[in-house]
């Protein structure tokens, strides 16, 4: 199992890059963390409400059809679509929301790119009783109306940001802002494996109930672990939460799939592991996409959550380390790889999601039929289709 050391840091990767004035209310976090979220009691509520209310354990489904259609290996998809709020993204707020009222804290802010993670704080918070606004880039809010109006009816303020690129990485810097000013009672509830320590250890803890599931799943119906694991990377909740648990499994081929956007040789692609250098951004030290003066370069994807000009620092390490081999998909293949899952199995993904998909599709048919590859299926595609409709030039 890799854990970061005492500062935080995956080697080189990591740490507190935060300014002094954030500096108490991150380790307050980190002190609630380690003192009330390891408690039994804290992990049993945590768990009746990933079970009751967000609906765990999620299926580990044998996509048949689409396995048949590529004429290779079997192709399993690790159903966290199905979960309360259509994403992997509830198991990480229900966690940080709970930690959140223990603490005493009675407002919650976050960010959000596509819209889930905004979606999953809002539902945590209704169900904890806890105030929640949302920061999202205003180029976002236009890709993702449907998510947005579904956190206004979960009675969350969606805040939205002008700031540079208008993205994910603005919100970000917004929600920090915000933090600055109302540490006493505001908790921020990060959405990926990033920022500042306790952050991306602590989310990867509460997204890794996904590879836990998914070993016990895999025995039960294949006897054996996969050959390889596949999952998308934006910040990289999803990715870490389903290969955590196997990271000691050194037979067992895990892959990030990034977004390609419109291809690595232009500068609007998602890539940061593929193509990114080491660098600060959000309070971590990790791979980002940035210019030779350091400046943050503009990522882009047709997925909202996959563009992020950077990465988990965990990520960043395991790469290095070569446990983790990194991938991509362009808009045109994750877009391929969305209708032929809609087609074959009856099941829509994110965009996120196809990025993935599409990686699966792409190794399977050279593999052998006894093989086994598993998906993280991370997110659900209602939030995309006016997006996919523009693509194909369908007007809804």
């Amino acid at each position: 199992m890799v854990l970061p050391d005492k500062h935080g840091k995956y080697e080189q990767y990591g740490g507190k890059f935060a300014p002094e004035v954030l500096m108490p209310a991150i380790e307050d976090v980190e002190r609630g963390y380690n003192e009330i979220a390891k408690k039994r009691e804290f992990q049993d509520e945590l768990n009746y409400l990933l079970s009751e209310f967000a609906g765990r354990p999620t299926p580990l489904y044998h996509a048949r059809n689409l396995s048949k259609q590529v004429d290779g290996a079997s192709i399993y998809l690790k159903r966290e679509d199905l979960l309360h709020g259509g994403a992997h993204k509830i198991n990480n707020t229900l966690g940080q929301a709970l930690l959140a009222k223990k603490m005493g804290k009675k407002r919650i802010i976050a960010e959000t790119g596509a819209g889930q993670h905004g979606v999953a704080t809002a539902i945590a918070a209704r169900a904890l009783g806890l105030e929640c606004e949302v920061y999202m880039g205003t180029e976002d809010i236009e890709r993702q109306k449907l998510n947005v109006f579904r956190m206004n009816l979960l009675g969350a303020r969606v805040i939205p940001v002008t700031s540079g690129s208008c993205t994910l990485k603005d919100a970000i810097n917004e929600a920090m802002r915000d933090w600055v000013t109302n540490v006493e009672d505001t908790y921020y509830l990060i959405g990926s494996v990033v920022g500042p320590h306790p952050y991306p250890l602590m989310v990867r803890g509460f997204q890794s109930v996904i590879g836990k599931e998914t070993r016990r799943q895999i025995m039960d119906k294949e006897g054996r672990l996969p050959d390889k694991i596949i999952a998308c990377v934006g910040g990289g909740s999803n990715a870490m939460g389903i290969f955590h648990e196997f990271i000691g499994e050194r037979r067992i081929e895990l892959v990030g799939v990034e977004a390609g956007g419109k291809g690595l040789d232009t500068k609007e692609h998602g890539a940061s592991l593929g193509l990114g250098t080491d660098g600060v951004l959000h309070g971590m030290y990790s791979k980002l996409l940035q210019d030779k003066y350091g400046q943050i370069s503009i990522s882009y994807s047709i997925s909202a959550g996959l563009d992020y000009p950077g990465v988990g620092p965990e990520l960043s390490y395991l790469v290095k380390s070569g446990r983790v081999k990194v991938s991509h998909a362009t808009d045109e293949q994750a877009l391929k790889a969305f209708g032929m899952l809609c087609r074959s199995e009856g099941i829509i993904p994110a965009l996120e999601s196809s990025h993935a998909v599409h990686q699966a599709i792409e190794l399977a048919g050279s593999m052998n039929v006894d093989d086994i590859i598993v998906v993280n299926l991370s997110g659900r595609g209602d939030k995309d289709v006016y997006t996919v409709a523009e693509a194909q030039g369908v007007k809804i």
